[in-house]
């Protein structure tokens, strides 16, 4: 899914505006397969971490100590993070920017403190993966548009960039609601763990109404979003309205009725299909403009 949203960040969105870019199609795929590699590494981390929620969470899931042994995990760990560290260290001198390399290095250790630590702390660890998320994103944008960016094509290229900040805001909301509501289906083996998750806190029904509403305000963005930008293209307003606002409306209406695991595993379910859908809209700005 990384690999499909920054492919249409690079050969939908972008082409849609007159714009410079930085990286060649090998380049591009570099810095895909490095985003791939340390998301890789931050998944096989998080499982070494979680195999005591796991075992209670998603008993038949479990692969780390099962499929792979632990040690072995470890060290696909370390390759996969070398290998994605190491290209952004070259691709950083390639476009002329060394400083970008710190995303790289920030990104993993991210992951690895998030995988270790954070995820136990209600709300940080869903902030800090919701942020990750977003900046899977913001980074072409950073490595295509930032060294490219002149004063004549200055205005051009920060139109750009903003508009795929809001891409990253949307992916940031949609996945923090997700991640809570993941939490809301793991609270027994999180307890177990002795983690401090927002479920465990507040209960399932009460961290169930803040998603509701978490929800709601997203809902709020996204036609704020349509009124401001998109009013005077029907095809867009209607796709928005359809795929994205739609769907939406149908989660709240399931948070507000949610009793069991297979309920928010549904409404899990419904907001990765938001995700999707919202990041295939990048496929109607070559119509706008």
């Amino acid at each position: 899914m990384i690999a499909i949203v920054q492919l249409l960040v690079k050969y939908a969105l972008f082409p849609a505006f007159t714009i410079d870019t930085t990286l060649n199609p090998l380049h591009f795929f570099l810095l895909v397969f490095a985003t791939l590699c340390i998301a890789a590494g931050g998944y096989i981390i998080n499982d070494i971490y979680d195999l005591e929620t796991d075992a209670v969470n998603k008993p038949n899931k479990v692969i780390v100590g099962k499929k792979t042994s632990e040690n072995s995990a470890n060290k696909l760990y370390i390759l996969f993070t070398f290998i994605g560290v190491c290209l952004g260290f070259y691709l950083s001198h390639k476009v002329g920017r060394p400083p970008f390399f710190g995303l790289f290095v920030i990104i993993a250790a991210s992951l690895y403190v998030y995988a270790s630590y954070l995820k136990q702390i209600a709300v940080a660890g869903n902030i800090i993966i919701s942020i990750l998320v977003a900046l899977s994103l913001l980074i072409v944008g950073i490595f295509e548009l930032i060294p490219a960016m002149t004063i004549q094509n200055e205005n051009v290229q920060s139109t750009m960039l903003e508009v795929l900040t809001d891409f990253a805001i949307f992916a940031f909301l949609i996945n923090f609601i997700r991640e809570i509501v993941k939490d809301i289906q793991d609270v027994d083996g999180d307890h177990k763990a002795g983690m401090q998750t927002l479920p465990i806190l507040f209960g399932k029904a009460r961290t169930s109404k803040v998603t509701m509403v978490l929800t709601i305000i997203t809902i709020l963005i996204i036609l704020y979003y349509i009124s401001t930008f998109l009013y005077m293209h029907l095809e867009a307003i209607a796709y928005f309205l359809i795929a994205v606002v739609g769907p939406l409306i149908y989660i709240v209406i399931k948070m507000f009725t949610a009793e069991n695991n297979a309920h928010f595993k549904h409404i899990s379910f419904m907001l990765k299909i938001v995700m999707v859908t919202g990041m295939l809209s990048m496929l109607l700005y070559r119509l706008i403009f």
